[in-house]
Protein backbone atom coordinates (compact mmCIF):
# COMPACT_ATOMS: atom_id res chain seq x y z
CA UNK A 1 0.00 0.00 0.00
CA UNK A 2 1.42 3.05 -1.07
CA UNK A 3 2.45 6.22 1.74
CA UNK A 4 -0.46 8.32 1.52
CA UNK A 5 -3.39 5.79 0.34
CA UNK A 6 -6.25 4.84 2.55
CA UNK A 7 -6.17 1.82 2.19
CA UNK A 8 -6.51 -1.03 5.65
CA UNK A 9 -6.40 -4.56 5.14
CA UNK A 10 -6.86 -7.12 7.33
CA UNK A 11 -6.53 -10.96 7.67
CA UNK A 12 -7.42 -13.34 10.37
CA UNK A 13 -8.51 -16.99 11.29
CA UNK A 14 -11.61 -16.72 13.08
CA UNK A 15 -10.30 -19.49 15.67
CA UNK A 16 -7.82 -17.00 17.13
CA UNK A 17 -5.01 -18.37 15.75
CA UNK A 18 -3.03 -18.43 12.40
CA UNK A 19 -1.23 -21.71 12.00
CA UNK A 20 0.97 -22.48 15.13
CA UNK A 21 0.82 -18.56 16.16
CA UNK A 22 -0.87 -16.69 18.86
CA UNK A 23 -2.33 -14.39 16.40
CA UNK A 24 -5.40 -14.27 15.17
CA UNK A 25 -3.95 -12.58 11.99
CA UNK A 26 -2.54 -9.32 11.13
CA UNK A 27 -3.17 -5.95 8.99
CA UNK A 28 -1.47 -3.61 7.19
CA UNK A 29 -2.34 0.33 6.11
CA UNK A 30 -0.34 2.95 4.28
CA UNK A 31 2.43 3.27 7.16
CA UNK A 32 3.05 -0.04 7.92
CA UNK A 33 6.10 -0.60 5.80
CA UNK A 34 7.50 2.86 7.11
CA UNK A 35 7.26 1.49 11.26
CA UNK A 36 8.68 -1.51 9.98
CA UNK A 37 11.50 0.04 8.30
CA UNK A 38 11.85 2.62 11.70
CA UNK A 39 12.24 -0.35 13.62
CA UNK A 40 15.02 -2.20 11.42
CA UNK A 41 12.93 -4.28 9.90
CA UNK A 42 12.40 -4.58 5.79
CA UNK A 43 9.44 -5.95 4.67
CA UNK A 44 10.80 -7.31 1.19
CA UNK A 45 13.09 -9.70 3.70
CA UNK A 46 10.00 -10.93 5.73
CA UNK A 47 7.57 -11.50 2.77
CA UNK A 48 10.14 -13.12 0.99
CA UNK A 49 10.76 -15.49 3.76
CA UNK A 50 6.73 -16.03 4.36
CA UNK A 51 7.39 -14.42 7.44
CA UNK A 52 4.78 -11.95 8.74
CA UNK A 53 5.00 -12.42 12.65
CA UNK A 54 8.10 -10.88 13.58
CA UNK A 55 7.38 -7.59 11.35
CA UNK A 56 3.55 -7.35 12.22
CA UNK A 57 4.43 -7.37 15.78
CA UNK A 58 6.87 -4.66 15.65
CA UNK A 59 4.73 -2.79 13.59
CA UNK A 60 1.80 -3.91 16.48
CA UNK A 61 -0.28 -4.76 13.76
CA UNK A 62 -0.75 -8.19 14.93
CA UNK A 63 -4.37 -9.44 15.65
CA UNK A 64 -4.04 -10.53 18.82
CA UNK A 65 -7.63 -12.28 20.63
CA UNK A 66 -7.25 -15.81 22.33
CA UNK A 67 -8.69 -18.63 21.17
CA UNK A 68 -12.72 -17.88 19.93
CA UNK A 69 -14.06 -20.92 20.46
CA UNK A 70 -15.10 -20.77 16.83
CA UNK A 71 -13.61 -21.64 13.23
CA UNK A 72 -16.05 -20.34 10.00
CA UNK A 73 -12.98 -19.84 7.84
CA UNK A 74 -10.32 -17.41 7.73
CA UNK A 75 -11.23 -14.32 6.58
CA UNK A 76 -9.93 -11.21 4.08
CA UNK A 77 -10.74 -7.68 4.66
CA UNK A 78 -9.97 -4.23 2.27
CA UNK A 79 -11.09 -1.34 3.49
CA UNK A 80 -10.62 1.56 1.38
CA UNK A 81 -12.23 5.09 2.16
Amino acid sequence: IAHGQRVVIVSLATDGSDGPTDAAGGMVDAGTVARGTAAGLPAADHLSNNDAYPFLAATDDLLLCGPTQTNVNDLIFVFVF
